[in-house]
């Protein structure tokens, strides 16, 4: 793997008196498409809430571009979160409010981008995600693909070095789910935009480079999707 683009070692993680992540690592490449799997309450969510600066883990460190993650302000977090990561959420988390072009066009403008040039931005990344056409459509006027689209084209129009999908298709029928997850991966292509992408899909995770598989909150397996797929399947030795 090239020069890692984000590190995380031994991360803990408890939601009360639960433990989400029980000393989970892992490194992102700059340019890589890396697909976090794992059952239910394994610790995927959670792992990249941290990852994401969104959440700070109880122990544990994430690094990225030289500075700490886990021991950032949120002020800077929330900067990062601007202009570096991208962020996607299952059912999207448009803003109901706003237009398929305004909410694509928010984070510029948060950045400090006209008006102007953020509406021209928004449609030219609209474009890319198939939904040019459909920019004075609001999230409730939207079927579950075009605002899984638009949601991807807002995470995207900042050229975050990194975007992290949490389980981007699993709203979504199979052909929707294919759909997006296509025009996501030719897309980071291009851009060589790194991705961090949660899925229990085995289908979703065959678009990725590699895979890394979390079992009760600690890393079960990484490499190629089989290997990983067969380190997970093996029984836990106990620590």
């Amino acid at each position: 793997m090239s020069t890692p683009l984000l590190t995380s070692r031994d991360l803990v993680k408890a939601h009360g008196p639960t433990p989400a992540l029980r000393g989970a690592s892992l490194d992102l490449a700059a340019g890589e498409v890396l697909a976090v799997t794992g059952a239910s309450g394994s610790g995927k969510s959670t792992l990249l809430h941290c990852l994401a600066g969104i959440v700070k883990p109880d122990s544990g460190t994430v690094e990225y571009g030289g500075e700490r993650l886990d021991l950032l302000p949120e002020k800077r977090l929330s900067e990062l979160r601007r202009t570096d990561f991208g962020v996607v959420f299952q059912f999207g988390q448009l803003i109901p409010e706003l237009t398929a072009a305004d909410n694509v066009a928010l984070p510029l403008l948060l950045a400090g981008t006209s008006r102007a040039a953020a509406r021209e931005r928004a449609g030219e990344w609209l474009e890319r995600f198939g939904v040019r056409g459909q920019e004075a459509l609001r999230p409730g006027e939207m079927s579950g693909g075009q605002a899984q689209r638009v949601a991807l084209a807002r995470a995207l129009v900042t050229a975050p070095k990194a975007v992290f999908a949490d389980e981007p298709t699993g709203a979504l029928d199979s052909l929707a789910g294919e759909q997006v997850m296509t025009a996501l991966i030719h897309t980071v292509r291009e851009t060589g935009t790194a991705v961090l992408l949660i899925t229990h899909d085995a289908q979703v995770a065959a678009y990725a480079d590699r895979e890394v598989s979390l079992r009760d909150g600690i890393v079960a397996g990484s490499g190629t999707l089989p290997e990983a797929s067969a380190a997970s399947a093996a029984p836990e030795v106990s620590r």
